[in-house]
């Protein structure tokens, strides 16, 4: 089991988060000019209340922040009722019965990746399991080519990087960073979908090209932010959840001894990785109308930092919220957000998980280790997980 101390970067957000909850639930950050919000019932009104609270951030961002990435023409950042009309489109390529059919594929490159490792009894989770198995499946649902998965992954990574620069220059250095791999990916996705269109094939692209609601398709502009939302969602929320689940497993090695017992518990304990670590850690909102949240009075056109991953910790809303309970009934958590942006691709990542998880516990015997080393944690404001994740076993 991991010595704490080797961690302390990685458990002190939500030591903070405690420390906000109990004496500054909502804060006004001068630097940041936008209300930090932490308790439970106040994030679940935000992210629930889309009239009070808009998504779309050209009504409440300065502009040098607006459009950074593709993904500010997404779904992600639209409100009603232009939301529902393109969530409706995308929702018809994207349908629970497409993402079921996955199930024997994912399960075989699972088994893939894990036959390259499990002879060895020692793996890295992130790089050998959680990196490429979102990936492959993302890519392979929309049609892209595996030689391109590597720059996939690097300008996923630039899209969520950035958030804790304490200099001008690193942040200015992360915004370089984030405008090259948003021009490298929407000229690929914006060349692939040519061709598509030209070239019509069974995959994800060719279906959201096909795609109309009330005689609409998708823009250009819209189509690439999809695209660019899934390859960031699809990837990088599913490789944090894979490797915060093996991170919970090993501070908690009494649940690891539960679900190899009873694997119909599985299900269940991703639950509560959601929430206990949620890979997302903070989203943000803007107030369309003056209100009031809690006793603080916001005024229109204010930004709201919305910190997902502390209301997930909340005891208001969660008994023991410190503790890791794989059979925690309700279990509330914020982890897919909540209302109308409550995310797509929540059953691709909940399979996707739980396939590699059972699948290591079928194939990885006896107890896990993940030696006594520090662990660095992404370097993001919006995400949460591990860089690197060691782990042993009994072979």
């Amino acid at each position: 089991m991991q010595n704490n101390s080797n961690r302390e970067e990685l458990y002190a957000p939500y030591n903070w988060y405690r420390q906000m909850r109990e004496t500054q639930p909502m804060y006004f950050d001068p630097q940041m000019q936008g209300w930090h919000i932490f308790s439970y019932g106040d994030v679940a009104r935000v992210l629930s209340d889309h009239a009070t609270f808009s998504s779309d951030e050209s009504t409440f961002l300065p502009p040098e922040y607006r459009n950074a990435t593709p993904i500010s023409s997404s779904l992600l950042r639209m409100d009603p009722p232009r939301h529902r009309k393109l969530r409706n489109i995308v929702s018809q390529a994207f349908t629970p019965r497409m993402v079921a059919q996955m199930e024997a594929r994912i399960q075989t490159i699972t088994n893939g990746l894990l036959d390259q490792i499990v002879a060895k009894g020692e793996m890295d989770v992130i790089r050998d399991l959680a990196i490429p198995l979102p990936i492959t499946v993302i890519a392979e649902l929309m049609g892209i080519p595996a030689e391109r998965r590597a720059d996939f992954k690097q300008w996923s990574d630039a899209l969520v990087s950035g958030g804790g620069e304490t200099t001008a220059e690193a942040a200015q250095a992360t915004m370089q960073t984030i405008r090259q791999a948003t021009d490298s990916i929407t000229t690929y996705f914006t060349q692939i979908l040519e061709e598509r269109r030209a070239q019509p094939q069974n995959d994800l692209l060719s279906a959201l090209l096909q795609a109309e609601v009330d005689g609409e398709r998708l823009s250009s502009e819209e189509l690439v932010g999809f695209c660019v939302l899934l390859l960031v969602a699809g990837n990088e929320t599913t490789t944090n959840l894979i490797g915060n689940t093996i991170l919970c497993l090993d501070e908690h090695p009494e649940a690891m001894e539960q679900l190899r017992a009873k694997r119909e518990l599985v299900p269940g304990a991703l639950e509560e990785v959601l929430r206990y670590y949620s890979p997302i850690k903070l989203t943000i909102r803007g107030t369309t109308t003056e209100t009031t949240i809690g006793e603080q009075h916001i005024a229109a056109g204010q930004v709201l930092l919305v910190w997902i991953a502390s209301a997930d910790r909340d005891e208001a809303e969660f008994p023991h919220a410190d503790q890791f309970i794989i059979e925690r009934e309700p279990n509330r958590h914020l982890g897919f957000g909540r209302g109308i942006h409550f995310c797509l691709g929540a059953p691709l990542a909940r399979l996707e998980a739980r396939i590699a998880l059972n699948t290591m516990l079928d194939r990885l015997p006896g107890s896990w280790h993940v030696p006594d080393a520090p662990l660095s944690p992404i370097e993001s404001m919006s995400v949460f997980g591990v860089k690197n994740l060691p782990l042993t076993w009994q072979k």
